[in-house]
């Protein structure tokens, strides 16, 4: 099965005085490259949230967002008094003025307001950790559907090849003789004596040069290969690259031995076609 890189998963939390809002996000990437941004007021389980993706993610890069919206009554922020006094007095030492002034700018300084920190107690963990779950099965969710369309795409294009290979192989046929009529036909015009024996023996071996039957017959067997391999239960995207690899290697060889103007241009467009392929090859996980 194929499963894409690219995906999107969101989950919501409701808790007792707010809402928790995870997304994760993934791009490609040759490993696994996560990033989180979580407020400070979760930060202290960050490392935990993070473990938690990076065992349900295998490779891509990954963007987690973290949300906190409050919905009720929190602790609300409270005046540092002793800090604020201190501040007044020396201001009043600095700068004259009415009191209600130096109040404001008292209350602008720093640790004049202090706000109570909740800890966050294991309710409240277990859930976050339910949450990043939640968003990864939504985005395995995402990354299937992608790699739908991508399948799809994939054997499409292993098809075209597939024909564009029956028409090699069928324009093969021609061609061998009608190489071996060109040698013969210019021996001939050269009008000398040639040992036949010898002159036989040369054209087998010129001949076996431009033999493009294993390449052939590797090359279909590779198309059948990154078939299975894409329809086997695990996305292996590293494997179709290499495969995609071997594909590429029968075709220029096919190409470099040709010596047909007609078997050139069908081996171009197999290479256009395994050019989107190895494109598309770079999105599968």
């Amino acid at each position: 099965m194929v499963y894409s890189m690219t995906g999107f998963g969101k989950s919501v939390l409701t808790l007792p005085g707010k809402k928790i809002t995870i997304e994760v996000k993934s791009l490609n990437s040759k490993g696994l490259d996560l990033s989180a941004r979580i407020p400070s007021s979760l930060r202290e389980k960050e490392l935990l949230m993070r473990d938690r993706l990076a065992k349900a993610l295998k490779r891509g890069k990954i963007d987690l967002s973290v949300y906190v919206e409050s919905t009720g009554d929190e602790r609300s922020a409270q005046l540092n008094t002793p800090v604020i006094q201190a501040y007044m007095e020396q201001l009043q030492i600095l700068a004259e003025g009415p009191e209600i002034e130096r109040l404001q700018m008292a209350l602008r300084l720093p640790e004049s307001i202090q706000t109570e920190r909740d800890t966050i107690d294991q309710e409240t963990t277990e859930a976050l950790l339910h949450g990043i779950d939640q968003a990864v099965i939504a985005l395995e969710e995402f990354r299937a559907a992608e790699g739908g369309v991508l399948a799809e795409d994939f054997r499409t294009r292993i098809n075209l090849i597939r024909q564009l290979l029956d028409q090699v192989t069928q324009q093969d046929k021609n061609r061998i003789p009608q190489v071996r009529a060109r040698l013969l036909k210019a021996v001939q015009e050269l009008e000398q004596n040639v040992d036949q024996n010898r002159f036989e023996q040369e054209l087998v071996y010129y001949l076996e040069k431009y033999d493009i039957t294993e390449e052939t017959v590797r090359l279909s067997n590779h198309l059948d290969y990154f078939l299975s391999t894409m329809e086997s239960e695990e996305s292996n995207g590293k494997k179709l690259g290499f495969i995609t690899q071997e594909i590429g290697r029968e075709i220029n060889t096919i190409g470099s031995k040709a010596n047909d103007a007609v078997l050139q241009q069908l081996v171009v467009q197999m290479k256009d076609e395994l050019e989107k392929i190895k494109e598309q090859v770079l999105n599968v996980l």
